[in-house]
């Protein structure tokens, strides 16, 4: 199966979706006014499903599994910040615990889909 544009990775689809959950939970007070902290978690958040995307459009499997890395760097990043945000009581235990299961499943099927291209012949069209 060939995959045409980034918006088709399933990986990607499920970047977006945390992305969705912290703008909603930053949007709520008290979190929505710790202006820093807010904006830093939505900018990871963000960044794993940018990072995703920037990789996939550079063509490349090597170049695709260096914004893949950052974008696993990211997804830890939000999970730390998630435990943060509950420790400041922005955010409930329910809440932190369905962004430390998404978080933990996105690291793991990035790093399956890294191991999948290390190991692919193909080397992506930049290279064919």
């Amino acid at each position: 199966m060939t995959i045409d544009k980034f918006e088709d990775l399933e990986i990607w689809k499920e970047a977006r979706e945390i992305t969705k959950i912290v703008f909603k939970i930053t949007s709520q007070e008290p979190f929505s006014k710790d202006f820093r902290f807010r904006d830093q978690i939505r900018s990871a958040s963000g960044s794993i499903m940018d990072n995703i995307a920037e990789g996939f459009g550079r063509g490349g499997n090597k170049e695709f599994i260096n914004f893949l890395s950052i974008s696993k760097g990211s997804v830890d990043e939000v999970r730390s910040q998630s435990y943060r945000a509950f420790d400041f009581n922005y955010i409930t235990q329910d809440i932190l615990d369905d962004l430390v299961k998404r978080t933990l499943k996105q690291t793991k099927k990035t790093t399956s889909f890294i191991t999948y291209l290390k190991k692919s012949q193909r080397k992506g069209p930049k290279y064919d």
